[in-house]
């Protein structure tokens, strides 16, 4: 039941923390990954793919149709708490966001 639980909300972050790089990278804009700072197009492209390929497979190892609700609910908590933590940090650094 645990992997359920763990596996839901991280595959939560993982597919939230991958939407602003691939948006940023489809629109051709360079936002910071962990390769450097600002980091190209198609890098951020590539970094928010694996984000997503990642929140995937956790998702498909959670077993989420042993819990569902469980599932549903960790899952958009964490990527809501990924998303707020996000705004916050870019917004304190709009130098970073072009």
């Amino acid at each position: 039941m645990w992997r359920v639980y763990l596996f839901s909300f991280f595959a939560g972050m993982f597919i939230a923390n991958g939407v602003p790089h691939f948006v940023k990278g489809v629109v051709g804009q360079k936002h910071q990954t962990p390769f450097g700072k600002p980091s190209s197009a198609v890098v951020n492209v590539l970094w928010g793919w694996a984000n997503f390929v990642i929140g995937a497979v956790l998702l498909y190892f959670a077993d989420v149709h042993s819990n569902v609700i469980a599932a549903l609910a960790l899952f958009a908590i964490a990527a809501l708490l990924k998303a707020l933590g996000s705004a916050r940090n870019w917004s304190k650094h709009p130098e970073n966001n072009n």
